[in-house]
C-alpha cells in the first residue's frame, strides 16, 4: 500500500485506497454540536414560553436534556462510523497477504 495521502490526494483518489471519512469526523462532529448550540437557542428564543417562570426553567431543562441526547447520539454515530473506518483498515492487510 502506498504512502499516507493529504485530504486533498484522498479526495481524488479514483482507486479508494484511502478514506476521507475519518479525516472528517472530527469536523463533523464540532459541526453538529455547533448546530445543535443554534437550534438549541433558536428554541429558547422563539418558542421557550419565558413568559412565565416556571415554563421558562421547564423549557430551560428540557432544551438542556435534548441538547445532551442528541450530542451523545452524534458521538455514539460517529464513533460507529470510525470501528467501521478501523475494521476496513486493519483486515485489508491481512486479506492481501493471503
Amino acid at each position: 500500500m502506498e504512502g499516507k495521502k493529504g485530504f486533498l490526494g484522498a479526495l481524488f483518489d479514483f482507486s479508494f485506497s484511502e478514506f476521507i471519512t475519518p479525516k472528517l469526523i472530527k469536523f463533523l462532529f464540532t459541526l453538529g454540536v455547533i448546530l445543535a448550540i443554534i437550534v438549541v437557542l433558536f428554541i429558547m428564543l422563539r418558542f421557550g414560553g419565558f413568559l412565565m417562570i416556571r415554563y421558562s426553567v421547564m423549557s430551560l431543562i428540557l432544551l438542556l436534556f435534548v441538547f445532551f441526547i442528541y450530542v451523545i447520539m452524534l458521538r455514539i454515530w460517529l464513533e460507529f462510523i470510525i470501528v467501521v473506518f478501523k475494521i476496513a483498515e486493519n483486515t485489508t492487510p491481512r486479506t492481501e497477504k493471503e
